[in-house]
């Protein structure tokens, strides 16, 4: 089983503004309000696929009521745990004419000890050795850094393997605890090695250094021009084929999904690499944060371009 802990969700609220710009009058052409976070978005790819998951939550207010409608709705199973105050909304805005997507985020409600330590002890619980934990996103506000790292110590003591997608001090801390897999892109694993990487070679050389510390995978996301995917056999990189993107919101959330996706089924590394590199595609064709089509996901899957270095 795949469980995907997102402990800051929010309500994806998606707005299209065609030339937006600060400081002068905006006009909204489109809208629309998506359960959101990205280990959510994680879950919502995963059955867009046909698999399984349990979407782990901290919920408040009305808003975290209508996110779990939404997600019951999606047929997401989930396993919640309610705190003071209302989870956050996030604005995102998405310009068709630059296609840039700016994304406005609250910072949800403040950290609660004792319901983060209920939701892990929740999700150990129902572990078995072979189950896949995704930690991804921000902590919620005041939360104590090293919580991922804590979690990651904690599963993996029951067997699980835990992938972690997260940012600043959050990644930082929970690389120590030697997850399974580890998706930063170049800025994140820049401040995790304290050193600037700029180059391929940078790049590669960086990935290979949390390799050799015990991390079994890295991803080292690319954007718009794929990713570097590093494993103890080998390192690769691939492009993804060229779509009309309408926003990129999920993006990364998409490949992470791809990637535990392929673990769960034992597909060969090619085969992951390849639906990685076409779920980010497809995402970005999706509005609002919205997971894509798996018809349109496997047919660019045939397109990606893989190479070994």
């Amino acid at each position: 089983m795949i469980y995907t802990v997102t402990l800051n969700p929010a309500v994806d609220k998606s707005v299209v503004i065609p030339g937006f710009a600060a400081g002068r009058v905006n006009r909204i052409q489109a809208v629309r309000k998506d359960p959101g976070g990205k280990g959510l978005n994680i879950s919502k790819c995963l059955a867009s696929l046909g698999m399984p998951s349990v979407a782990c939550l901290l919920v408040g207010g009305s808003a975290g009521t209508w996110l779990l409608e939404q997600a019951a709705r999606m047929g997401l199973e989930t396993l919640h745990v309610e705190v003071v105050g209302e989870t956050r909304t996030n604005l995102k805005i998405a310009d068709p004419v630059s296609r840039e997507t700016t994304d406005v985020n609250e910072p949800g409600p403040a950290a609660d000890p004792r319901a983060i330590e209920i939701l892990r002890e929740r999700i150990a619980a129902r572990l078995d050795p072979g189950d896949i934990v995704i930690l991804s996103g921000s902590l919620p506000a005041q939360a104590d850094p090293e919580i991922y790292a804590q979690w990651i110590y904690r599963f993996q003591a029951c067997g699980a393997r835990v992938f972690l997608d997260a940012d600043r001090t959050a990644m930082q801390r929970g690389i120590q605890a030697k997850p399974w897999l580890v998706k930063p892109n170049g800025e994140e694993l820049s401040g995790v090695l304290g050193r600037s990487l700029f180059t391929q070679e940078e790049l590669l050389a960086g990935g290979r250094e949390l390799l050799r510390d015990g991390v079994q995978e890295v991803v080292i996301s690319l954007g718009a021009d794929g990713a570097l995917f590093l494993r103890q056999n080998g390192a690769y990189r691939a492009q993804p084929p060229r779509v009309q993107a309408v926003n990129t919101v999920g993006a990364g959330d998409s490949v992470v999904a791809a990637m535990a996706y392929g673990v769960e089924k034992g597909l060969d590394c090619m085969a992951q690499m390849r639906l990685a590199m076409a779920m980010g595609a497809a995402s970005v064709t999706c509005s609002g944060s919205q997971p894509p089509a798996a018809e349109l996901v496997w047919q660019l899957a045939e397109q990606v371009e893989i190479e070994k270095l």
